[in-house]
């Protein structure tokens, strides 16, 4: 495995990596997995099924400024890079991109790529001008790496839609793999920010994976069936908690993003997504459940 921080060297490395396995039979499948480091069971979940899907594994590590508003948490996001490299190691990825700032925006950026709609919904409504950085910085590792296939975790279900909007309203030859939530055994959703949680904190963040459970049981058994039931339910739940502060608790179509009144209104394309996003003392956590198209109107 390489550690590689600048452009120029990762684009050398890559290549000289396909034309080895060029000699090989099959296709060469470049898979991408860009994360802001400080790894945790999340990210080597999608390690894991990129060296189950590719021949050559790039994991990026890179945390983007241009992502963070003014008052959020860009100079004590957590970083250890030593760890992150050593899990990278262990899962069998072959370079590990770690960039400067320098090196991602040598110059003040004057261009950003910007995703319109569905990112005017649950966090970009809370943090204005987040999505245009991760859509600029995606943008810009897709045209360094030039992968066939990209990771992204499904904890952060509105980044999954809105990168598969911006591939395919662009025409970007790369497929956005979604992979699952990885949870802790009592629910927690693993998260780079829940180092930030007091012991009484993490265990009154609970509330959020419980939340998502009983509202899907309600689900299930048709005693929610409109977008109030759901609100209020999940407003019910995470109120048991007197340390969390509700940014949203929405219920929306996915990948679409679209408002619902009615759980029928789904279209045939979209799945449910019940969507959280709840503050515990300075800590702001998201969480979601996604419900399977046919599994919702089954029960409506």
């Amino acid at each position: 495995m390489k550690v590689i921080r600048t452009i120029t060297a990762l684009r050398q490395e890559i290549q000289v990596l396909r034309a080895n396995h060029a000699g090989g039979s099959g296709e060469t499948v470049v898979g991408l997995v860009p994360t802001m480091g400080y790894l945790h069971q999340g990210h080597a979940s999608l390690m894991k099924a990129a060296r189950q899907q590719s021949s050559i594994v790039v994991l990026s590590i890179f945390v983007n400024p241009i992502q963070f508003g003014p008052n959020e948490d860009f100079d004590s996001y957590p970083r250890d890079e030593a760890r992150d490299v050593e899990t990278a190691r262990n899962e069998g990825v072959d370079i590990v991109f770690i960039p400067s700032v320098d090196e991602m925006y040598p110059q003040p950026t004057q261009t950003t790529v910007s995703v319109s709609r569905i990112t005017e919904r649950l966090c970009g409504a809370s943090r204005p001008g987040h999505f245009d950085g991760v859509t600029t910085v995606v943008s810009k590792l897709f045209n360094i790496v030039q992968p066939q296939k990209a990771f992204f975790g499904m904890k952060d279900a509105q980044q999954v839609a809105v990168i598969e909007q911006m591939v395919n309203d662009l025409n970007v030859p790369v497929e956005i793999v979604a992979c699952p939530i990885v949870r802790e055994d009592d629910g927690l959703a693993l998260s780079s920010r829940n180092v930030y949680l007091s012991a009484e904190l993490r265990k009154e963040a609970l509330v959020l994976s419980q939340a998502l459970r009983a509202v899907q049981e309600a689900v299930e058994a048709g005693t929610a069936v409109t977008a109030a039931d759901v609100r209020r339910l999940l407003r019910e739940y995470i109120g048991k908690s007197a340390q969390a502060v509700i940014d949203y608790a929405e219920i929306q179509a996915f990948p679409s993003l679209e408002p619902l009144q009615d759980l029928d209104e789904l279209h045939v394309f979209d799945d449910l997504l019940i969507a959280l996003a709840v503050k515990f003392g300075k800590t702001r956590l998201i969480d979601n459940i996604r419900i399977e198209h046919m599994e919702v109107l089954s029960h409506v």
